[in-house]
């Protein structure tokens, strides 16, 4: 698997798993709807300004993102390492933002519980058929 099969692999997956570190070290696992945005290595994903996750990212950048793809005979998964960044400046904000959101934002696009989380992949692992390919980005 080289970089574009990889991040071609990541675009088609409807759910993300990230995790971030508490404040005692501890990693914390969450699930995520699909990113809004794949632009290289950077991944995008919306969520609350209020969630305690934004808590941990601004104290801890290390995180990691795992995709994975569940067949019948075949499993798939996708780990990768990096830096999260909470982007609460308006043209991040806009950038990724769907009609939709209105109905979590009632503020629209400037609601303060809002903001963006912004995924710097470092490494991945990508796992198929008993196999591990590490995968620089």
């Amino acid at each position: 698997m080289d970089r574009t099969k990889l991040l071609k692999f990541i675009s088609k997956q409807k759910t993300a798993f990230i995790a971030s570190v508490d404040g005692q070290g501890y990693p914390v696992i969450r699930a995520m709807l699909a990113p809004r945005k794949i632009d290289g290595n950077e991944i995008y994903f919306s969520t609350n300004t209020s969630s305690n996750k934004i808590k941990q990212f601004s104290a801890n950048g290390k995180a990691c993102v795992y995709f994975y793809k569940r067949g019948r005979f075949k499993y798939q998964g996708a780990s990768i390492i990096g830096e999260m960044q909470v982007c609460t400046d308006r043209a991040t904000k806009e950038e990724i933002w769907h009609f939709g959101d209105s109905l979590f934002y009632k503020q629209g696009v400037t609601d303060p519980d809002y903001c963006v989380l912004k995924f710097t992949g470092i490494t991945a692992e990508y796992y198929c058929d008993f196999k591990i390919e590490k995968i620089e980005l």
